[in-house]
């Protein structure tokens, strides 16, 4: 959904760009004054028809950027409260702690420090291709939960209080396995640049592994 408004905004850009592009060279090759004839070209201030469009046009091209943002905003927000597999994520100065549920069931918190490489970093592990419902917690300062490979960015504010909408956030996660780098994206003090973490994306076999290996209590 973000990577299909993305790149409707980028081709409505670049078309934009375009005509601009040709009416600009358009007028500067065939309205420039010539050598051979000292009046002025016709004039057309005051035309009332090319004012109208001139407004009108830039008034639907805002209209539609606005109904499809506000429409992916809203689809975006929402939280149905379905998701088998939910994740508190609690942010501090400066890393992370994860405790994730699954089926009501709560996994052994991942709890991190500050580091130079997100790979040293606490590491959620969670399914491919899986609804994951995030709620989201500060007890010090603004900080920003992002991972890039996800498209998707929320700020951790404190003092939200926990049945608040606001701090929650649904995703599905990518089809594909890996380990994809997560950082704070909100200025918090002296270490925000080493507050990274990793998420690792396994099968859903893998996932089960997981769960069970951490429901018996062995250390991540």
């Amino acid at each position: 959904m973000v990577q299909s408004l993305w790149n409707g905004a980028w081709i409505a850009a670049l078309a934009t760009g375009a005509v601009v592009i040709v009416l600009i060279v358009w007028a500067a090759i065939f309205h420039r004054k010539r050598k051979s004839k000292a009046e002025l070209p016709p004039q057309v201030r005051y035309n009332l028809p090319i004012e109208m469009l001139y407004t009108l046009i830039p008034l639907v091209m805002v209209s539609v950027f606005f109904f499809f943002t506000a429409r992916d905003s809203e689809r975006l927000a929402r939280v149905d409260g379905d998701a088998t597999v939910k994740v508190k994520v609690e942010a501090f100065q400066w890393s992370w702690r994860f405790t994730t549920t699954v089926d009501g069931k709560p996994l052994q918190p991942v709890a991190g420090l500050p580091v130079n490489d997100y790979r040293s970093g606490p590491q959620l592990v969670l399914p491919v291709n899986k609804k994951i419902e995030f709620d989201l917690s500060s007890d010090d300062v603004i900080h920003s939960f992002w991972v890039p490979e996800f498209l998707f960015k929320r700020d951790v504010i404190p003092g939200i209080p926990e049945d608040n909408p606001g701090r929650k956030f649904e995703i599905t996660t990518l089809g594909r396995t890996g380990v994809f780098a997560g950082r704070c994206a909100e200025l918090c003090g002296v270490d925000h640049s080493r507050m990274l973490f990793s998420v690792k994306l396994v099968t859903q076999q893998e996932f089960d592994q997981y769960i069970a290996t951490n429901q018996a209590g062995s250390a991540q």
